[in-house]
This record gives structure tokens, sequence and C-alpha cells, in this order.
């Protein structure tokens, strides 16, 4: 069975920096992509960033230049570094996986999410 474990939420002033990492394990055959998604308060959940397999990034328009995605493939982790957070960017943070369980049946898992609050 494939879990994510999201790690790294909490409260920050505005400006100011976290880092949020998700661990996943379990056996895939192939794993597509990654990706950081957010749902703040009363509006629908929306991509922050992903990475896929080969490396390509893609990013929010609202977080691009302050939030970078990244990946450890040793250690079967992702992280979002985010800088200059604003009072926008309160939610609970999900990381979520997109792969192949085996040849032909794809696997989407999500993690259980973590709470950011930015405010002073």
């Amino acid at each position: 069975q494939v879990q994510l474990v999201e790690s790294g939420g909490g409260l920050v002033q505005p400006g100011g920096s976290l880092r949020l990492s998700c661990a996943a394990s379990g056996s895939i055959f192939r794993l597509n992509a990654m990706g950081w998604y957010r749902q703040a308060p009363g509006k629908q959940r929306e991509l922050v960033a992903g990475v896929r397999s080969g490396g390509t990034t893609n990013y929010a328009d609202s977080v691009k230049g302050r939030f970078t995605i990244s990946r450890d493939n040793a250690k079967n982790t992702v992280y979002l570094q985010m800088n200059s957070l604003t009072p926008e960017d309160t939610a609970v943070y999900y990381c979520r996986l997109d792969a192949m369980y085996d040849p032909y049946r794809p696997l989407e898992v999500w993690g259980q999410g973590t709470l950011v609050t930015v405010s002073s």
C-alpha cells in the first residue's frame, strides 16, 4: 500500500518561509508525477506546484517566484519551499502522487494534509 506522509506546516508571519515535506512509502510500477495542492476555507482545492518524473516542474501563477518544488529520489520525498508567504497562502496543503501501480492500473494517492497559517 502506498502512503504519503506530509510534514512542515505551521504558523508563520507574513514574509516568512516554510518548507513542506512529503515522504512516500510503498511500491509502485512507475511514478508519473508528484505535486502539492492547497485548499483554503471556502475555496476549491488548487494545484500549487508539480514535478514530473523527468524533472519538469510547473507552478500556479500566484506562487511563481516564491515557491520551489523539489524532490529527493533516494528518499522518495518531495519538498515545497515557500518563501515570502502572505496571508493568502493560508490553506491546508496536500501532497499528491500520480503513478502506475502496475503496467495496467493507475494509482492516485493523497496525503492527509498539513495546515499552513500565515498571520501576524
